[in-house]
């Protein structure tokens, strides 16, 4: 019985994904103009500007996308530095690194938000 006790006990350690994000420093011009290039990943930019976090859901409604694409076009951005994605739960918060962006490359957020916003 005490053996099946120890079971109850113990303790798992809390799960903290780490969503990776490059750094400020790793952020490459080239790379996130090839990414916003994208007229829906644009759209996203788009729909992030106002500096609210949105969920992947709440995005995906937003463009009126199916899961999986919208998922697949979220990671493309986050990989390239332009989004940060946060876990709080099974639910993931997504935003738009301006503060990241205009230190590396200035004004570079207002242009890919001005047109249509």
């Amino acid at each position: 019985m005490e053996a099946q006790n120890k079971l109850y006990h113990v303790r798992v350690p809390a799960v903290r994904e780490k969503i990776p994000h490059p750094s400020v420093e790793a952020l490459d011009l080239a790379t996130i103009l090839r990414t916003v290039g994208d007229p829906l990943r644009l759209e996203i930019v788009g729909q992030l500007a106002d500096g609210r976090e949105r969920t992947c859901n709440e995005l995906q409604d937003a463009l009126g996308l199916p899961a999986s694409t919208g998922s697949y076009h979220l990671k493309l951005l986050r990989e390239a530095g332009v989004t940060r994605t946060r876990a709080e739960g099974t639910t993931r918060l997504i935003s738009l690194r301006r503060d990241d962006l205009d230190a590396r490359f200035p004004g570079l957020v207002d242009l890919l938000t001005r047109h249509g916003h």
